[in-house]
């Protein structure tokens, strides 16, 4: 996966993620949790921009809904999962 790609999907989320919290810092922790998360996805994102866009949106959200890192992380897997597959079909 190419850190470009890694890095602007990131970048990309974290914005987005500010605009609608004002009250996190720029350098909070879930930043690097974010890039931690998409830069360890599994190969089948690798050439797909808008797949990493959304693995970090999601991620963001799952993170503040279920404020856990493992339990995030494992909802989005599953979310990407069910996306790869219906490409698929």
């Amino acid at each position: 996966m190419s850190s470009q790609a890694i890095e602007g999907a990131c970048a990309f989320a974290w914005r987005n993620y500010l605009l609608r919290h004002n009250d996190i810092s720029e350098n909070d922790t879930r930043r690097s949790a974010l890039y931690r998360y998409v830069a360890n996805l599994p190969n089948t994102a690798e050439d797909d921009f808008g797949l990493l866009q959304i693995a970090a949106v999601a991620y963001l959200q799952k993170l503040d809904e279920l404020h856990d890192d493992r339990s995030a992380r494992l909802a989005v897997d599953t979310i990407l999962a069910e996306r790869l597959d219906s490409r698929d079909t």
